[in-house]
């Protein structure tokens, strides 16, 4: 194996034929391509909306303060649903174009425990307080991922399916620091073992749709890189900035057993991108001083730090041709 380069999933602009035609050309094989989420076209193209899309038996709509699970889809579950079905026709209109369309693609679903954080109830409070709206909710992505899966299989056939769970909220979620809807407290933490059983559920339900690798993405800060690997997941998402020695000891037994690490080196929040050397030293000074072999560098993929959404199209390209340096220059480092 080599190390690959991939993006997170949000991206510039509104036109998703000149986002998949970018991202397909930056990143072909070894490369590792993705479905690109357009949050720029507005309700129903973010994350939240796109992944309740999917789910089964349970309906949403937008309210003053977001989504809200409803008895019937209105229009803008509608709306999210049809976002999604054009961006597959888009990526199966630009792959079945190429001379050697790419070995795999990757697509991005909202977790199951951010799922529940971003829903509201009918009180307006969020469905995480809720034992049973959380249960529904793993269930219901757990049944949706089935027809979503396939429909991507149909655009790129062939291809191998990769499937990132976003997790941006589990550090509040585990922590028991989100507010309620008056904002006076904060909701009760959910507990470990739920968190871990609700991506075993999803995750095996991903598994039986034909995905061949799943990671689970989260944000630096108190990441929770056991239990996701506990839950059988392939591999952990993680922005490298801020991991601690203690997080990177976690990863290390990990990578080990053949799990993979989905590398955040590339970080843009001071508004520049960082040089090659810089990025490739991200990954390869822990990975030494962790005892890691060279060779084993190929379970990595790079990444940014986060989505792309808030930059120019040409910096978020720029973003990737970068990536794939980054990844050439620890391929080096690999082969001594």
């Amino acid at each position: 194996m080599e190390v690959t380069a991939t993006g997170l999933g949000p991206w510039p602009g509104e036109d998703p034929v000149e986002a998949t035609r970018i991202i397909r050309g930056e990143l072909g094989s070894p490369h590792l391509p993705f479905l690109a989420e357009l949050p720029d076209r507005g309700v129903g193209s973010d994350a939240l909306g796109r992944t309740a899309s999917l789910l089964v038996e349970l309906a949403v709509d937008v309210q003053p303060y977001g989504w809200r699970l409803v008895d019937r889809p209105g229009k803008d579950f509608r709306r999210a649903a049809s976002a999604l079905s054009t961006d597959i026709n888009v990526l199966a209109d630009v792959a079945g174009a190429e001379d050697t369309p790419a070995a795999e693609i990757k697509l991005q679903l909202m977790g199951p425990l951010s799922l529940a954080a971003g829903l509201h109830l009918h009180n307006g409070e969020r469905a995480v307080l809720d034992y049973g709206a959380r249960r529904d909710i793993a269930d219901s992505l757990a049944a949706g991922v089935q027809s979503h899966l396939s429909k991507v299989s149909s655009a790129v056939p062939g291809a191998r399916l990769v499937v990132q769970l976003d997790e941006p909220d589990i550090a509040a979620v585990l922590a028991g620091t989100i507010p309620t809807s008056s904002g006076y407290r904060t909701l009760r933490a959910v507990g470990g073992q739920e968190v871990t059983e609700s991506w075993r559920l999803v995750i095996e339900a991903l598994r039986a749709a034909g995905a061949a690798e799943i990671v689970i993405s989260v944000p630096e800060i108190e990441a929770p890189i056991e239990r996701i690997i506990a839950a059988g997941a392939d591999g952990v998402a993680v922005p490298l900035k801020a991991l601690t020695t203690r997080q990177w000891e976690q990863l290390a037994p990990a990578v080990e057993a053949g799990k993979r690490l989905w590398a955040g080196a590339l970080d843009l929040s001071n508004g520049t991108l960082p040089k090659v050397g810089e990025a490739v030293d991200a990954v390869w000074r822990p990975w030494r001083q962790l005892g890691l072999p060279a060779s084993s560098l190929g379970s990595v993929r790079v990444t940014p730090s986060g989505g792309l959404a808030g930059h120019t199209p040409a910096t978020a390209t720029a973003v990737l041709a970068r990536l794939t340096q980054v990844a050439d220059g620890l391929n080096q480092q690999a082969h001594g």
